[in-house]
């Protein structure tokens, strides 16, 4: 490798190794398998896994449970993807987001062990916080697969201490059927014989296909709706199990899709057994837990900041499929605070239309599609703007999501959804200023 490697950035590195392989995606476990092997395996040297897949709310599953186990004085290693504005994001050994110097030895070392091979930048990349955290003393790994499940480079980990599947709905069909029953099948290849899961709620097609692979394996289920659930009181939440109930606080992260979020993550909580995180933990991380992007409130940056001055509720997600649209949807009716503005840009191949519809049976004055800086495939304005008023929701194009804002803000108060890619809501997240 020549001298100067050693003096780059990890984002020139990354940039390097994204040519590694002709497709961003090519679902595949030899190549990474291959290359742990070169690195002496460190997929076998983890704390105890927690290996979360599933359509929708992997994420908000990941920030509930890392924070119950910090509140409860442990310190879990973090793997999630994508990242919002960088990509260190991604890789938390002990929960602290990774020093681009300690990110970029580990992919020197990577890259000189893989020899040119072809490898995708996901699996590559994911060999990298495979060896971030077998060098991390930690007491929990918490896992995001990438894409799927079964094929999906996070799952070589052979014995995980628990499983959870979230939500499965349509999205990534390309690459992982076209049928519900297909892609449940896809993300139940993370379960292990014997190994226990939490199964988040589940349309009945994904369920039965969730079922029959656990069945086959072996593998005691606790399920959303039969083993666990969980509702909303008038100071909090309500889980129940075959314990009991808990009463507990009401839970940080907005939107009423996060009360089955929060309970998949006590469940899973309860289900590691560890001493640690008790009643108290559980508590203090549902009241502590943070997820960027997740109906999260902007107004104190120089992208919102005059908006929200004249009286307007800034939120952004990272939704983009029709599940999370019906999820959107739901938390605008709960707080319907004034009128409600959509800024929405999305990256295709996505269903458009079946994002926007459930959104627009909560009457958005209107639509500003914009375009997603520096995403692939980025669907045209135009194109998502026709889409819109197919819908029923009136629509233009803007250059911008600060042209956008700026069209808004000549409107009556009321609350601003930017939407419709997490690509886009990383952008906005830069350019405004928000942590991350």
């Amino acid at each position: 490798m020549p001298r100067q490697a050693h003096r780059q950035t990890s984002e020139a590195i990354l940039a390097r190794l994204k040519r590694l392989h002709p497709r961003e995606i090519d679902l595949s476990l030899g190549r990474i398998r291959r290359l742990l092997a070169a690195l002496d395996h460190p997929e076998r040297d983890l704390a105890p896994v927690v290996h979360v897949a599933g359509t929708n709310g992997k994420g908000s599953v990941i920030a509930f449970l890392r924070a119950m186990a910090e509140s409860a004085g442990l310190r879990p290693n973090v793997y999630t993807s994508p990242h919002l504005v960088r990509f260190t994001e991604r890789i938390r050994p002990a929960g602290r987001i990774i020093g681009d110097r300690a990110l970029a030895r580990l992919l020197r070392q990577c890259e000189a062990a893989n020899d040119g091979a072809p490898i995708t930048f996901f699996e590559i990349t994911t060999a990298a916080a495979f060896l971030a955290f077998a060098r991390t003393r930690a007491d929990l790994t918490l896992l995001e697969t990438g894409l799927g499940g079964r094929l999906d480079a996070t799952n070589v980990v052979a014995r995980p201490a628990l499983s959870v599947i979230t939500p499965v709905s349509l999205d990534h069909q390309r690459f992982l059927g076209t049928r519900l029953t297909q892609i449940a099948q896809e993300k139940a290849g993370i379960l292990k014989p014997r190994v226990p899961a939490v199964i988040g709620p589940q349309h009945r097609a994904a369920a039965e296909a969730i079922a029959q692979r656990a069945a086959a394996l072996d593998v005691p289920l606790s399920r959303w709706g039969r083993e666990f659930t969980a509702r909303l009181s008038a100071d909090g939440l309500i889980f129940s199990d075959g314990d009991g109930e808990l009463r507990l606080p009401k839970p940080r992260l907005a939107g009423p899709h996060q009360i089955a979020n929060a309970a998949v993550a006590i469940a899973a909580a309860k289900a590691l057994k560890r001493p640690k995180i008790g009643v108290e933990g559980i508590a203090r991380g549902l009241e502590r837990a943070t997820w960027p992007a997740r109906l999260q409130h902007l107004g104190s940056g120089p992208l919102t900041e005059a908006l929200a001055a004249k009286g307007f509720t800034v939120l952004l997600d990272g939704g983009h499929n029709p599940a999370a649209g019906r999820a959107l949807a739901r938390a605008m009716a709960e707080a319907d605070t004034g009128p409600l503005y959509l800024i929405v840009g999305m990256v295709g191949p996505r269903d458009a239309e079946g994002f926007l519809a459930p959104l627009a049976r909560c009457k958005p004055r209107g639509l500003w599609a914009v375009p997603v800086p520096a995403a692939p495939a980025a669907l045209p304005p135009a194109e998502l703007a026709d889409s819109a008023r197919r819908v029923g929701i009136p629509a233009c194009r803007s250059r911008s999501v600060k042209t956008a804002l700026n069209a808004v803000g000549r409107r009556r108060p009321g609350r601003v959804l930017i939407t419709g890619s997490l690509y886009l809501a990383g952008a906005v997240l830069a350019e405004d200023g928000a942590a991350v």
